[in-house]
């Protein structure tokens, strides 16, 4: 284990987890992460050795098959796979907001029916809240569920899937108008079941292909296109409409603690790669880490790193706990994501020209840092949350 990103008061379980976790990250994930990143391959072998460790399951109740592991155990978990290549923590993270979203709101029978064979990974998540032209906006969204019978008969685009192609289960948002004034109140959260693939997977339901993206390559992100799609009543998360705001916001909770744990795994490894490459590099007749420009360089990034570790297991600890953690999760996100990019980007400075290089891993992390900026909510998003947070708390008597 490494110097920094230690977390105290840990069990032996976790401890013994972390330590399984990140020598299949040395292993299988680092040695293969460029080639598979540059041709923009699905890690089909590593997901199915992350199957055979059970970290599908990692956070499901061992009722269900899984391992009953805490949130901070899941967001330590991320924070050593995303060091190996980020987008492998997406192959997880939102298979584990829609577990974790149908053990909390789920009905009895949505959990049995589910939750098993998540746990192995037969049953993999993809989490579907954004449109086209939605933003941040997400009460104001267009795609509409109108009940049809015994079926709800579901029309729109969703974009933004991660897993979109890859999984057979998605967790989707739509307006059902329950005659609420609140329009958040209108809004309800679908179990869709749905074949792996790409173009017409299902009558109604097109899965058009992957999105081109800058970085976060291997892992598909696809739109998801709904034309008069039918899906029975009883796939409504919890049984009840009119909750799904509710149901995704508590699944974006623990969304972001996985940002932030994704945020620190990359920063993790682009210090590693800076301090390495520091006492190799020689000019002037010394290494390079020797000069007082770069030892102070490394001195700032590993203290956001820290920093940003401290931040993410604050709010996971906080969520186990069962207390309200909009705020430290927001707090976690942005200044996680924040320090993320500044200690990539020094990293890549410190490499000098050879970390233009496609050859070198830093080239990657400076692709994939800037994702962590927009993902689970930008970071003005994240300044939104936190303020009304401390509004809610600090008011001043009137």
């Amino acid at each position: 284990m490494t110097r920094l990103a230690q977390t105290a008061g840990l069990t032996d379980v976790q401890t013994e987890i972390l330590h399984t976790v990140r020598a299949f990250v040395n292993k299988e994930i680092v040695p293969h992460a460029q080639a598979l990143e540059h041709s923009d391959t699905y890690p089909q072998e590593i997901v199915d050795g992350m199957r055979a460790l059970g970290l599908f399951g990692l956070m499901i109740p061992e009722e269900y098959g899984g391992l009953g592991e805490s949130l901070l155990t899941y967001a330590l978990v991320v924070e050593e796979i995303a060091r190996g290549w980020m987008s492998i923590s997406g192959v997880i993270n939102t298979h584990f907001i829609v577990a974790y979203m149908l053990r909390q709101h789920g009905t009895p029978e949505q959990r049995q029916h589910y939750l098993p064979r998540m746990a192995t990974g037969e049953v993999r998540g993809a989490f579907s809240m954004s449109e086209p032209d939605l933003g941040s906006d997400v009460a104001a969204i267009r795609t509409r569920a109108r009940r049809d019978g015994d079926d709800y008969v579901v029309d729109g685009t969703k974009m933004w899937l991660t897993n979109g192609g890859t999984s057979n289960l998605i967790a989707l948002l739509a307006r059902t108008d329950e005659g609420a004034e609140k329009p958040h109140r209108n809004l309800t959260t679908f179990l869709v079941d749905k074949p792996v693939g790409y173009g017409e997977v299902a009558p109604g339901l097109t899965i058009p292909g992957k999105i081109a993206k800058m970085g976060y390559k291997g892992v598909d992100t696809t739109e998801a296109v709904f034309a008069g799609f039918r899906i029975p009543a009883d796939r409504v998360l919890g049984g009840v409409p009119g909750h799904g705001f509710a149901h995704m916001m508590d699944g974006i909770e623990v969304g972001r603690v996985n940002v932030s744990a994704r945020a620190c795994g990359i920063a993790l490894r682009a210090f590693e790669l800076a301090i390495d490459y520091a006492q190799q590099r020689r000019t002037f007749g010394k290494p390079i880490a020797e000069h007082q420009a770069i030892s102070f360089k490394l001195a700032e990034m590993a203290t956001k790193v820290e920093a940003a570790h401290l931040m993410m297991v604050n709010a996971a600890r906080l969520k186990d706990a069962g207390h309200r953690n909009d705020v430290e999760a927001g707090m976690a996100k942005l200044i996680a994501s924040e320090y993320c990019a500044e200690v990539t980007q020094e990293s890549f400075r410190i490499h000098g020209g050879y970390g233009y290089s496609t050859e070198y891993e830093i080239e990657r992390l400076m692709r994939e840092a800037p994702f962590l900026l927009i993902g689970e909510g930008t970071s003005e998003i994240q300044k939104t949350i936190i303020s009304r947070g401390l509004l809610r708390e600090y008011r001043s008597p009137s």
